[in-house]
């Protein structure tokens, strides 16, 4: 009787520890107001953005696609940041974001970008989509190729206390994600906004 209640309290505790978003999701309403300002003053789509917190573990949900309307997240789901392994010694890479805007640093870039064009990929589902950075942080975006793409090394579940594969700046998704990020990106007419962030 003893090893049953002890099984069943193990599997309860390795529930708690494994299932999913956290318990306690962080206060992001100062990036919701801010993105909605921003998307109406910018002629950008008012329906929803993308928000990806660089600060969270990578093995942990960190891209986020938030609507306006309903004002709650509709996705939570696992996405890559640069090993920035170029521009300085990066010990913690797999761990922990760093970011640069420099060519060549294969750096996460922070800031707001638009998404651009949807065009073909060699990765994940073969499709990708540029992203202009809009701020100082990830002006040269374009130059480094910094594009949303997917690959299939991208799980589309949490890993933590694993960690998602690196990536050369790319925020890279699961090929499961990208399909449900296209669908509603082709629908879009108006420009959507993609905000990244973290410490």
């Amino acid at each position: 009787m003893k090893n049953i209640l002890f099984t069943l309290l193990l599997s309860f505790v390795c529930c708690k520890e494994y299932n999913g978003t956290p318990a306690a999701p962080k206060n992001y309403s100062k990036y919701e107001s801010e993105a909605l300002s921003f998307c109406k003053s910018n002629g950008f789509n008012e329906d929803y953005f993308f928000l990806i917190d660089m600060s969270i573990h990578p093995g942990k949900n960190r891209f986020f696609v938030y609507d306006f309307k309903s004002n709650k997240f509709t996705y939570k789901k696992l996405v890559t940041h640069g090993s920035c392994d170029v521009v300085s010694e990066n010990p913690e890479k797999w761990e922990k974001a760093k970011f640069n805007n420099a060519n060549d640093s294969h750096c996460t870039a922070k800031g707001k970008y638009k998404i651009g064009k949807r065009d073909y990929s060699s990765w994940g589902i073969k499709v990708k989509y540029w992203l202009h950075g809009l701020e100082k942080t990830n002006a040269n975006a374009e130059k480094r190729v910094i594009v949303l793409h997917s690959w299939d090394a991208v799980s589309d579940e949490e890993v933590y206390p694993k960690v998602s594969p690196l990536s050369w700046g790319c925020p890279a998704v699961s090929d499961a994600f990208m399909k449900v990020l296209d669908g509603k990106l082709k629908q879009t007419p108006k420009p959507v906004l993609l905000w990244i962030i973290g410490d």
